[in-house]
């Protein structure tokens, strides 16, 4: 059914980050294979489709950008800064799915690369990614504690 508005709306996307279990921690980013921030790292995530929640969309863009499946995700947050993303207003959901291991993960979609790093050793991040990333951290912590 299409809909016409008086108001602007923004998109939506979610984001999946996915820590290890390991003695030293790794995180699982992309580089990015499109602009904005092409050759990038950054969070596996994108654009929610009509008929999905935001975990779906999460768990989703995971697999296909990284070809890893999840099934637990545990909500990081929301994020609505105006300016967080060149291509107009857009609001992202953050979650965090915990591996017990780093497993083989390749660049898909619209992914050039997926690679793991090490957690105390990131590097630079798209988008308002670094932020999202300091909360994701926080809660794994809680969570593995």
């Amino acid at each position: 059914m299409p809909y016409t508005y008086e108001y602007p709306r923004p998109a939506v996307t979610a984001d999946c980050i996915v820590i290890t279990r390991e003695p030293v921690p790794r995180v699982l980013l992309i580089e990015r294979g499109n602009p904005p921030f092409k050759g990038c790292w950054a969070l596996p995530g994108g654009f929610m489709e009509m008929d999905e929640t935001t975990e779906e969309c999460a768990v989703r863009e995971l697999e296909e950008e990284t070809g890893l499946k999840v099934d637990t995700i545990h909500l990081v947050g929301a994020y609505s800064k105006l300016g967080r993303d060149p291509r107009g207003r857009t609001v992202t959901t953050a979650y965090l799915a915990i591996a017990d291991e780093a497993t083989a993960a390749t660049g898909q979609d619209d992914a050039a690369k997926a690679q793991w790093f090490p957690i105390d050793a990131l590097p630079p991040l798209a988008f308002d990614h670094a932020d999202i990333m300091r909360d994701a951290i926080t809660t794994f912590k809680h969570l593995t504690l």
